[in-house]
């Protein structure tokens, strides 16, 4: 469940709408309701309180787990998010090293001369 970008205040009903897979129009009159049957102000809080709890919608759809996860991260601590993204991107960088240390070594070079075929 995911706060619509564009919705009409914050985006609360919209999300709410398509996650039930209801039109938002009865989602926002539902509200609407709630506020003048309770008064304002616990049905404003509880908008409010969903608005700051819910994750907005992503951008790009997510595709399985591990985006979901990582956008759950993402949202819930940027910080945490990119130092697993920089951690990640460490490991491949060091992956590569040690291919092109391999590749680049004498004995690479001495293999490849010795099993060449002319």
């Amino acid at each position: 469940m995911y706060r619509a970008r564009d919705g009409k205040i914050m985006g609360v009903c919209k999300g709410l709408g398509e996650y039930f897979e209801v039109e938002p129009k009865w989602i926002r009159l539902f509200v609407i309701l709630g506020a003048l049957a309770t008064g304002l102000w616990p049905a404003l809080g509880l908008y409010i309180l969903a608005g700051l709890l819910m994750k907005p919608k992503p951008v790009v759809p997510v595709e399985d787990v591990y985006e979901d996860e990582f956008y759950s991260s993402y949202v819930a601590s940027r910080k945490s998010a990119l130092a697993r993204l920089k951690d990640q991107f460490d490991r491949l960088d060091r992956r590569i090293r040690r291919m092109e240390d391999s590749v680049t070594s004498r004995d690479f070079d001495w293999e490849r001369r010795f099993h060449r075929r002319d």
